[in-house]
């Protein structure tokens, strides 16, 4: 198994990275752990209490939880992963099973922030992008998805995602072993990552022959 951390800041491509690795490899050898389906359960605090808490910091994601799924999928077992409702703020009932495949990949903004969950990584992945352009990408995002205002979106963006940025996901670029500028329009990296990823993966497979 290989597992693959991606990191970058809001808006970056991340996502687009990870689709695009999914692609490029025969279907179902790619399992996904998104970072934001083990924020922390806020359920127990009222709405007005919920809204106040700060989703771009390290405390508000459950790592023990993550480092324990991606320890279980390591020895061979299936976990169940929760999701998370970003209208409520809270994890709901229904979980998503994953299974153990060949590569596994940890994906988002705080990945490469957690000590324990980086020394489990065998390639750490930083995915770069300006920042006007990360922006225009959470606006459009967030009003689709997740029922913000433009106006709800700069504020939050002004006022705890660029800090965070710059306290957090920036600094995390130095644990990075590859660096992807331009998000998922950057085409030669990502085919190197996933040239890597088949050579990793074929060597194995001939230690097992």
């Amino acid at each position: 198994m290989i597992i693959i951390g991606i990191a970058g800041g809001t808006g970056s491509g991340k996502t687009t990275v990870v689709n695009k690795i999914i692609s490029s490899l025969p279907a179902g050898e790619v399992a996904v752990l998104p970072q934001d389906s083990y924020y922390r359960d806020l359920s127990p605090l009222p709405m007005s209490e919920r809204a106040k808490v700060n989703f771009d910091e390290p405390a508000a994601i459950e790592w023990e939880l993550l480092v324990k799924h991606l320890t279980e999928l390591k020895q061979g077992k299936t976990v169940q992963m929760p999701t998370y409702s970003y209208l409520t703020c809270s994890r709901q009932k229904e979980t998503v099973e994953v299974a153990p495949r060949d590569v596994v990949i940890v994906e988002g903004i705080l990945v490469l922030t957690d000590p324990v969950l980086r020394n489990m990584l065998d390639v750490k992945v930083f995915v770069d992008a300006d920042a006007d352009d990360r922006l225009i990408r959470v606006i459009s995002r967030d009003c689709v998805e997740r029922g913000r205002t433009p106006q709800t979106v700069i504020d939050r963006y002004q006022d705890v995602l660029k800090p965070m940025h710059s306290m957090y996901i920036e600094p995390s670029k130095r644990f990075a072993d590859l660096i992807i500028p331009q998000g998922g329009a950057n085409k030669v990296a990502i085919n190197l990552l996933v040239d890597y990823i088949e050579v990793r993966l074929a060597k194995a497979q001939m230690l097992k022959n």
